[in-house]
């Protein structure tokens, strides 16, 4: 069972780490996190929309909302680890002298 499609696989690196252009590797990070946003979204509208439709009565299974609640917080509390990891190597970057 996959909890969380934000992991990325291994061929999102492929281009971006061999390629020396670098509009195509920044290209290839903004659709990556593109995508991922994305997805976190999707998570985001479905949990919305399954616990709507247990509160108007709908046939939904309790655990099927409580899952899909559960999975859209868990990828966005990862989203929210990953943006602070980003905020905090910039800071780092910032306080180095070169």
């Amino acid at each position: 069972m996959i909890i969380n499609n934000f992991v990325p696989k291994e061929n999102i690196f492929e281009n971006s780490i061999s390629s020396n252009n670098n509009s195509n590797s920044s290209s290839n990070f903004k659709n990556v996190l593109k995508d991922s946003l994305d997805k976190l979204n999707e998570k985001q509208i479905a949990a919305d929309n399954i616990t709507n439709d247990f509160i108007a009565g709908k046939d939904v299974e309790v655990h099927e909302m409580i899952l899909g609640m559960e999975e859209a917080k868990m990828s966005l509390q990862m989203a929210i680890q990953v943006r602070n990891k980003v905020v905090e190597a910039v800071q780092e970057l910032t306080r180095m002298q070169l």
